[in-house]
Order: C-alpha cells, then sequence, then structure tokens
C-alpha cells in the first residue's frame, strides 16, 4: 500500500465531504504519454499500471486542502507547527483574519480526508460523459440553450477555472481515479 498526497479545491474538498465527488481526473504527463504511445499505444488498459497516483487494491490519496494554523504559528512553518494543533479548513470555515495556508504546503498530520484508489483508467477528458461528472462532484450548469443544461457544461467549466482558457478544447488525455472515502 502506498499514500500520496492530492491537491483539491475547496469546491471538490466539499463534494468529497458530502459524498458527492467519488472521481477524479488528473492530466497524464508528456513522458509517461509518449511511453505509453510507443510501448502498448494509448488506448490499451494496462497504461493505467503506470499511473503515478495510485492503484486499486490498497493505495490511497490523502487529501491536501488550504488551510490554516491557530495565530500562534503564523510565523512557523508547516513542518514546525505542533501536530495537536487545531487546524481550520477554508473549504468549510469561513474565519476571517486566518493566515491561510496553499494546500501544496499542507502536511500529512493535518490532512483530514483519506481516499482509496477503487479504479484507474485512462482517457480523454471528452470522454466524459454527464453520469461521470456527476461522479466528479460538478455543479448544474447551463450550456447554451435556454432551457438546456448539464454536470458536463458545469464540468467543462470548473475544468477551465482549474487548468486554464481553452484546457477543455485541448482534449487532453486523463488518468480517471475512482476513490472511495475513508472513516
Amino acid at each position: 500500500m502506498k499514500e500520496r498526497p492530492m491537491l483539491f479545491s475547496a469546491p471538490m474538498v466539499r463534494a468529497i465531504l458530502d459524498g458527492r465527488k467519488t472521481v477524479t481526473r488528473r492530466i497524464v504527463k508528456a513522458r509517461d504519454l509518449e511511453w505509453m504511445d510507443v510501448h502498448q499505444g494509448l488506448r490499451e488498459p494496462e497504461n493505467a499500471e503506470r499511473c503515478p497516483y495510485g492503484q486499486p487494491g490498497g493505495d490511497r490519496l490523502y487529501v491536501r486542502e488550504t488551510w490554516a494554523a491557530p495565530h500562534a504559528y503564523d510565523h512557523l512553518p508547516p513542518r514546525l507547527i505542533p501536530k495537536d494543533a487545531r487546524i481550520h479548513y477554508a473549504a468549510t470555515e469561513d474565519r476571517g483574519g486566518l493566515l491561510w495556508r496553499p494546500s501544496i504546503h499542507m502536511p500529512r498530520w493535518a490532512s483530514r480526508i483519506t481516499l482509496e484508489v477503487t479504479g484507474v483508467r485512462v482517457e480523454r477528458l471528452h470522454a466524459c460523459n454527464e453520469v461521470d461528472a456527476i461522479a466528479e462532484g460538478a455543479p448544474w450548469a447551463a450550456c447554451g440553450a435556454p432551457q438546456g443544461g448539464s454536470h458536463k457544461a458545469g464540468f467543462a467549466q470548473l475544468w477551465e477555472q482549474i487548468n486554464g482558457d481553452g484546457s477543455w478544447e485541448a482534449n487532453p488525455w486523463l488518468w480517471v481515479i475512482e476513490f472511495r472515502r475513508l472513516p
């Protein structure tokens, strides 16, 4: 069993806590794409074995999110904050005046969410359908028509927010990581 960190935005942390998010998609790095294409072809299921985020059967992810410690520790780097310090989480606490620290700097001991990897596959971004978008925790969003809308449209908007303008149209190859939240 391996345990790895994974960053999540506040809305996605809330979706995990609410039980609405059970999958995440992460862009496959160029070096992995090149290896897959040369050795197995991009559509082969064996490529999932190269997933840097883990494999089903025991691998875990711990969620890194925006966080804060009490003011007494504002001057300390994260590694020196005592492990018994009260941690605040931006996703679920609306507290002004705290020194919010970026998720990338969250130590393992401060993480409140652990996920078990239950499935991994490789696919293109546009393969995400309505059911997949719901499992991503995506909100409902209008998709142009006066009465139209979908969770997939919401996921597309969310994807662009996180990954930048034009990232949806780029249709990159992705790791699709399914998970369940551990108690």
